[in-house]
């Protein structure tokens, strides 16, 4: 098993690990939650290229470090490129990760495309800067996923992006939908996976501070305040700081759904929904919406 490896034996990526027995049981948590969403969503095919999206925040490190622990186990069989995409964002430190990624192995490719001006130019002022920017930045990554010959593109949204996304979609878009942890794109050539679907955003945060990566802030959605997703979180917060847990308790909730205790009857037949007896003994209904019972 994976929990019962040698601590000694360990991925460059986790050169200069804390020594702690806290730290080592982060470090096991992490991989254990990991391995079990790419088991449970079937995010792997032998031999499949894997694009890792780097973006230098602690959750891609997260995902990187996990993700060549578990190839480098044998568990996980798929090659890995790492690539962080320069979307042109000010004071954007270019030597901070293609030095990391070299001084450690890794595979990778650095994309510079300056989508920052144009979010810049095209979104008025005061508006949130986030559709447009994620549209462009998925955009360039499925790009480069194809050239690269990769068929999934791999982001580090953890279990907190989850339940924020469905949070978002509740209270501002009308629909009860969130990040699946696998998703076909439309066009149906590439996959997109969340590995990281199980893990806390706490646990990448003390990771990512305990292997001191070098982080590199978002100056762009970032320097915005009042946005809706920091405002679902504070909120996510406030729960948790109430009720520790509730979190965890929230996100099992979107792995037990019930479509028969829900209202969508695209999704579940409530038309067909009878006793048996009184079923035998119905009489056709009129269609209310064609006006029958006006006159």
């Amino acid at each position: 098993m994976l929990d019962d490896a040698d601590d000694t034996e360990i991925h460059p990526l986790f050169a200069g690990a804390p020594s702690s027995t806290e730290f080592r049981k982060l470090r096991k948590r992490l991989i254990r939650e990991t391995r079990a969403a790419i088991e449970d969503y079937g995010m792997i095919r032998p031999g499949d290229r894997w694009l890792v999206c780097l973006s230098g925040g602690k959750d891609s490190y997260t995902l990187l470090a996990v993700l060549h622990e578990l190839q480098w186990r044998g568990v996980l069989p798929v090659e890995l490129l790492a690539c962080n995409l320069d979307q042109g964002q000010p004071n954007f430190p270019v030597t901070v990760l293609p030095e990391f990624l070299a001084a450690r192995g890794v595979p990778h490719r650095i994309e510079y495309q300056d989508t920052y001006s144009i979010v810049k130019e095209k979104v008025p002022a005061g508006r949130t800067y986030c559709a447009l920017c994620s549209r462009l930045r998925r955009g360039n990554l499925y790009r480069i996923a194809r050239e690269e010959g990769c068929s999934a593109v791999v982001l580090g949204h953890h279990r907190d992006d989850i339940l924020e996304t469905f949070f978002m979609n509740l209270f501002h878009g009308g629909r009860l939908a969130t990040m699946p942890p696998k998703l076909l794109n439309e066009e149906g050539d590439l996959t997109v996976l969340r590995p990281l679907a199980y893990v806390a955003e706490a646990d990448c945060e003390r990771f990512s501070r305990a292997m001191n990566y070098p982080i590199i802030p978002c100056d762009l959605c970032g320097s915005q305040e009042g946005l809706q997703r920091v405002q679902v979180k504070r909120l996510l917060d406030e729960w948790e700081s109430r009720s520790p847990g509730r979190r965890q308790v929230m996100f099992r909730a979107l792995m037990n759904v019930r479509p028969s205790h829900l209202l969508d009857p695209g999704l579940f037949d409530f038309s067909t929904l009878f006793p048996p007896v009184l079923a035998k003994n119905a009489v056709e209904v009129p269609n209310l919406r064609d006006g029958a019972l006006e006159h």
